[in-house]
């Protein structure tokens, strides 16, 4: 099992597979490197080193209580990048790991970095507060947004919207069209 420590003592491990151009995964909570094989396989077929790791606290890495926040997130792939000597990496991050490819990069620098690819990323803050004045939204945007949100998910899961609940029956499901007896010309799938 490929494994490195952390200068905090922190056991992180990681799947390192091909060589050529690396690219790093860094995944969302609560998901572990195994969700970016898809991913990896694709691009290990078209040439390039693809590694991922498991963030402290998930997969196979140390379950530990502490340093769970972006400091150490952005700290332990800091510590993979440099054990693995990878030089003109792509980072890609999904959710937290988009969040933790920005945090490494604002914290270690991208000499190592060719380009960063951000998917549904964990954005910095963006409400403003006297500690970030150039914060995107105002505090009761940022309260009247949860309130729609949650009203659209209430309505959603009580049948009050479409979200989950659809009528059962013909009209539901796809059917085929075209002239009797003489095969499929397309199937519809429109309610």
């Amino acid at each position: 099992m490929n494994t490195i420590t952390t200068p905090d003592g922190t056991e992180i491990f990681f799947k390192d597979w091909g060589a050529g151009q690396p690219i790093v995964f860094s995944h969302g909570w609560p998901l572990s490197a195994d969700d970016w094989d898809a991913q990896m396989l694709y691009f290990l077929r078209h040439g390039y080193r693809v590694i991922a790791h498991d963030r402290r606290g998930h997969g196979r890495s140390a379950q530990t209580g502490t340093g769970h926040d972006m400091d150490h997130y952005a700290d332990d792939l800091a510590a993979l990048t440099t054990h693995l000597d990878l030089q003109d990496a792509i980072h890609v991050g999904h959710s937290t790991g988009g969040g933790e490819v920005v945090h490494y990069l604002a914290r270690h620098g991208e000499t190592r970095v060719a380009k960063a690819v951000l998917i549904s990323a964990v954005p910095p803050l963006m409400v403003q507060t006297e500690a970030n004045p150039c914060g995107q939204l105002k505090k009761g945007a940022l309260r009247r947004r949860r309130r729609v949100l949650a009203d659209g998910l209430h309505r959603g899961l009580t049948g009050g919207g479409r979200l989950f609940h659809r009528p059962a029956g013909p009209a539901s499901t796809p059917r085929a069209t075209g002239p009797p007896g003489r095969g499929t010309s397309r199937v519809d799938a429109t309610p």
